[in-house]
């Protein structure tokens, strides 16, 4: 017995001996996030590390930091390293030797000082013009970039609206003189991160790195330079980011993680879209799986935000993203459809790191009580939405849609924004909610309008004097006007690429209506920056009557802002005695539109489909 057991102990030796020889040194292909910083009050930073011969043997040499966790993911392609970054750590290169028995593999890490504070970031308030921009089809300022070799897609076809065009950064940044003079304030852009899927690439909400602007787009440091210019000028920006949902050429994607961080099911599953069954107490259970687990698309893969992995990982991208670049704000594509308590605490994190950051949810939902769900402070309050400050106003939307094409009578036309607003009590905020009469999902406001100017300009002259951050889609102000389809509503803007022909970035190429257009929303847009009642003040509303909508915004000071609109084809007469409490008649006036002046009469006439903006004092 004895000598068996010599025998056994020797062979394993030998076995352990010839492991230790046939090891393999560590391999490195990646490390997320690529950077980190110190300072934050949240002292945990998960390591992504993807390669190759990874084991749970992992040294650390830094200051201040402490080596809190390691395991291999259920992949072991992953490793896990969480970093406990204590007070006194200073930026520095930290270095992770990771080991395979004697074989080694030395990363140096970077920990940088922070450079955002609230001093840098502004965030965004009622005082902002937000301008949607979807970079493929604004301004091609780069055309070496149009085709990156090796990417999936890797053609241009300007006739194709589901193709790509070839705008990109550099053509953004050479427009902000126009957008600036326009009146603008912000820009949403729609996704710049990489998306490098093999159909549709242009739109950018099928990710497929999340730390990396797409090449086609530009690069990091085009987008760090675009961001510093504006905020010299001023003006902030705003990042479209997706945490419903990736691409299927996802780097992660191919080779996940965990299976776990993605939603399977036996066949495929799209969501039923119905985000009233996160909160409607008769709801099914299926239903609310359905929303919340279902595929939003084939390409687009459901994420799975209860995995710790995957959890981490998004939370920790979108702080990157922050103090990398200095965001002043998120738009959060499909806000309903994530796990809702992984939202509650992304955006805890969020504004526990940036306290002025600013973050608005896209709720494309139907019914102001559903709105009010998912926005902070809604007295209907998911309490998991505590720090979203705000959300798409899609029920001020819906009734304008309606209500421009309607007689406004007691419930419809524009008696529809009457009631809309006479919701406002269920917010705690509602001077936060995004108001827009377009955006890159839906038809454009002129087309919409069936090309009729009066109608067009009820719903901007509604969007830049009422209540809300108003967000304006680009080419709204030169009548783009396509209504079907995703890819005409994406249109190109003339005069962005070298070869067009015509100019709409100058008035000179601008058709007269079109001038017309420019014009009406530049004048209220730069009236708008400078008044104090339009973008702070309070707003009365009142009763619709004879068709005609109106309300004055105003706040202590002497400066008051009437508007009254005719929601009918037909003349109305208005009695002036009905603004008394707020707009004495003799009061003097200039109208903001027209730049006339007059004294307030007794009656005044106001022809169908029109509309006054008086400025009273």
């Amino acid at each position: 017995m004895k000598l068996l057991a010599a025998r056994w102990l020797t062979s394993l030796s030998l076995i352990a001996f010839s492991t230790i020889l046939n090891a393999q040194i560590p391999k490195v292909n990646r490390v997320d996030p690529p950077h980190w910083w110190i300072g934050f009050s949240n002292p945990q930073l998960q390591l992504l590390i993807q390669g190759e011969n990874l084991t749970q043997e992992v040294e650390l040499q830094a200051e201040g930091v402490n080596l809190s966790r390691v395991e291999i993911a259920p992949n072991p392609n992953y490793l896990l390293v969480t970093l406990e970054i204590t007070p006194s750590a200073k930026a520095q290169l930290v270095k992770l030797i990771l080991k395979n028995g004697k074989k080694k593999k030395t990363i140096t890490y970077a920990l940088k000082a922070r450079t955002q504070s609230n001093k840098t970031l502004m965030g965004l308030n009622p005082a902002d013009l937000v301008y949607l921009i979807t970079p493929d089809r604004f301004a091609n300022g780069e055309t070496k970039n149009d085709v990156i070799k090796g990417m999936n897609e890797t053609d241009i076809d300007r006739t194709n609206g589901y193709k790509r065009h070839g705008g990109d950064i550099a053509g953004i940044y050479q427009k902000l003189d126009y957008l600036q003079d326009l009146g603008v304030t912000a820009l949403w852009i729609n996704p710049l991160v990489e998306n490098n899927q093999p159909e549709q690439s242009y739109h950018g909400y099928a990710i497929t790195d999340h730390y990396k602007i797409d090449a086609r787009f530009g690069s990091n440091e085009d987008y760090r330079q675009l961001v510093d210019a504006m905020h010299n000028r001023g003006m902030k920006m705003v990042m479209d980011v997706i945490y419903n949902h990736w691409g299927n050429k996802h780097y992660l994607h191919k080779n996940l993680p965990d299976s776990n961080m993605v939603h399977w099911f036996d066949e495929f599953t799209r969501t039923n879209y119905r985000a009233t069954a996160l909160h409607d107490p008769h709801a099914s259970q299926r239903d609310k799986k359905l929303m919340t687990n279902g595929w939003f698309d084939y390409h687009m893969p459901d994420l799975n935000q209860q995995n710790e992995i995957l959890a981490n990982y998004l939370i920790q991208n979108s702080i990157w993203w922050i103090e990398e670049f200095g965001i002043d704000a998120y738009r959060i594509d499909t806000y309903a459809y994530p796990d809702q308590e992984f939202m509650g605490v992304l955006a805890e994190r969020i504004m526990k790191e940036f306290p002025n950051f600013f973050l608005f949810g896209e709720t494309w939902v139907h019914g102001v009580q559903v709105q009010n769900f998912y926005v902070q402070n809604g007295k209907n309050q998911n309490v998991q939405n505590e720090n979203l400050e705000s959300v798409t106003d899609f029920q001020w939307y819906f009734a304008l849609e309606k209500g421009i094409h309607e007689k406004t009578e007691w419930a419809n036309g524009l008696s529809r924004m009457y009631y809309v607003l006479s919701g406002d009590y269920m917010y705690e905020h509602p001077e936060n909610l995004v108001t827009f009469v377009d955006n890159h999902d839906i038809a454009r406001w002129y087309g919409h309008c069936d090309e009729d100017m009066d109608k067009f300009k009820i719903g901007i002259a509604l969007l830049l004097t009422s209540r809300g951050i108003p967000q304006l889609y680009y080419g709204t102000e030169i009548l783009m006007k396509a209504t079907d389809g995703h890819g005409p509503i994406r249109e190109d803007f003339w005069g962005g690429w070298p070869e067009d022909t015509v100019n709409k970035f100058e008035a000179s190429g601008r058709t007269e209506a079109e001038n017309e257009a420019f014009n009406f929303i530049q004048k209220l847009a730069n009236y708008r920056k400078g008044s104090e009642v339009l973008t702070r003040g309070s707003l009365t509303q009142f009763t619709p009557q004879d068709g005609v909508y109106s309300y004055v915004r105003y706040n202590k000071g002497s400066q008051k802002v009437l508007v009254m609109i005719n929601g009918t084809d037909d003349e109305a007469t208005i009695d002036m005695s009905r603004y008394a409490e707020l707009i004495p008649i003799g009061y003097n006036y200039t109208d903001i539109v027209t730049d006339e002046t007059g004294t307030i009469p007794a009656t005044v006439k106001l022809g169908g489909r029109k509309l006054v903006i008086w400025e009273l004092r």
